[in-house]
């Protein structure tokens, strides 16, 4: 092994799957463990053997909650990992409730394989069961943010705000060959429930996120769901939003009620149809009372008694609560997850309410590439779900504005506190938006930008590279 290295197992050249690799003397860290989303050719890419052994990773630090930076975890404990589990507290909080629900999911996708006969495989079995996930679980040891914490003789970590979602950091690391800055997904400067990034200070490696490398956030997106809701509810139908259940639906919720507040919309029901979602939203709330918590959220916030309500809020909490949406008698809203579309409770109501031009499905978020999300944002004329094509006759409002990633000006800004580190690595983006990202740090800061291949290796501290193990 070769000391002071950085290998990119995840999120080059793609969107999805955070894995990156720091081996230092006789210590391995693996900062985040996400899986790959989208398209099968990524997917698959989850079933591959990792080129390191999970059982010689000495501790796995994870920015945040979302699937694509911690939805590995389950296989790296069934697969031999035993060192520390290392996160925030309130990602501590939300990863068993995400990894949990993705188990679920994951087994209730065998045993429809297995029943329907629709598989290639004769036996379908699921990526990780929820024996993996509890293992995982196992594992998880929240760490005090701002507070270096030794992982081995001259290595430590730190965690600092990122602003993404609750509980999300960015992660600064010591070795002995110099300091490493890992972005995680970096929140937008003005996220309605959520304080800005903590700034960063002078590193000598950056690896930095890159969703929203080339584009600019739309102004208005609250705006745009008001102007959708009206027209939709004028005409009868049903407002579907495919929402990422931590904390996009609360943001959501937050915004409908000001929408309502304004007058901008009519009151009608708001139906929260997720298990996922209800229960992160219960995080979100214990936040608002609780003074780690409350250092995260935006002041607003705090003088509403409940500003995740926007006035006639359901909660379906049960299977028959949520047949019943699937073909609603008046006029309501739907946020259900997931908020791409690739699974849960949400699929069920899109195959009802897709056949009918009253209704209206609004997107609020990145659509990877290769999910039924990014379909029907590119105009897909019928999505197949549960084996069987479904014809697309409602609406489709896609919402740029919504996201919750810092975009180009945002990432720029936040790297400019930083002096030109000995090489910035541009990861977890679009090939586009990450060869973007990257011209755009060598043009305008003259900074050594690289957007890094998959499976590649950089030695850490110095210039040059070992290639591809």
């Amino acid at each position: 092994m070769v000391a002071g290295t950085l290998t990119f197992l995840g999120a080059a050249g793609t969107v999805t799957g955070s894995k990156f690799l720091v081996e230092v003397a006789d210590r391995r860290v693996l900062v985040d463990a996400g899986l790959f989303q989208g398209s099968r050719d990524l997917r698959r890419r989850n079933w591959d053997q990792l080129s390191v052994a999970p059982a010689a990773i000495d501790a796995v630090v994870v920015t945040h909650a979302h699937l694509d930076h911690s939805g590995y975890l389950p296989i790296l404990a069934r697969e031999g990992l035993s060192g520390p589990i290392l996160c925030s507290r309130w990602t501590a909080e939300l990863l068993p409730i995400i990894l949990r629900d993705a188990a679920h999911l994951q087994e209730q996708e065998a045993q429809w394989a297995r029943e329907s006969g629709l598989s290639r495989h004769r036996e379908p079995r699921p990526l990780f069961d929820s024996r993996d996930a509890e293992r995982a679980l196992q594992l998880v040891t929240p760490i005090t943010r701002r507070q270096p914490v030794p992982l081995g003789e001259s290595l430590s970590v730190e965690l600092h705000r990122a602003g993404h979602i609750l509980g999300s950091s960015f992660v600064r690391l010591e070795t002995p060959e110099g300091s490493v800055l890992f972005s995680g997904d970096l929140g937008r400067t003005d996220h309605p429930l959520l304080l800005p990034p903590e700034l960063p200070e002078p590193v000598d490696t950056v690896v930095v996120e890159s969703t929203y490398g080339a584009r600019r956030h739309e102004a208005g997106a609250r705006e745009e769901l008001g102007r959708a809701l009206r027209r939709t509810i004028a005409r009868g139908g049903t407002v579907l939003l495919p929402a990422f259940a931590v904390d996009r639906t609360p943001m959501l919720l937050r915004e409908l009620g000001q929408l309502v507040r304004d007058g901008e919309v009519p009151d009608v029901p708001v139906f929260v149809d997720s298990p996922m979602a209800l229960a992160a939203l219960e995080v979100y709330r214990r936040a608002l009372h609780d003074p780690e918590g409350r250092a995260e959220l935006r002041p607003g916030l705090l003088e509403d008694p409940d500003p995740f309500d926007p006035g006639r809020l359901h909660l379906a909490r049960t299977r028959s609560e949520s047949e019943a949406l699937n073909d609603p008698t008046d006029p309501c809203v739907i946020l259900s997850a997931s908020g791409m579309a690739s699974g849960g409770r949400v699929l069920h109501h899109l195959e009802q309410q897709l056949r009918h031009a009253r209704n209206n499905v609004v997107l609020t978020g990145y659509q990877v590439p290769g999910t039924r999300g990014r379909a029907l944002a590119d105009g897909a004329p019928h999505v197949k779900i549960h084996g069987q094509y479904v014809p697309v006759r409602a609406e489709i409002t896609n919402i740029r504005g919504f996201s919750a990633h810092a975009d180009a000006d945002m990432l720029v800004s936040w790297l400019a506190h930083l002096p030109a580190p000995q090489a910035a690595y541009v990861v977890h983006g679009e090939e586009s938006s990450s060869e973007t990202l990257a011209a755009t740090l060598r043009r305008r800061m003259e900074w050594n930008a690289v957007v890094p291949r998959l499976e590649e290796r950089v030695r850490l501290g110095r210039a040059g590279t070992e290639g591809s193990p």
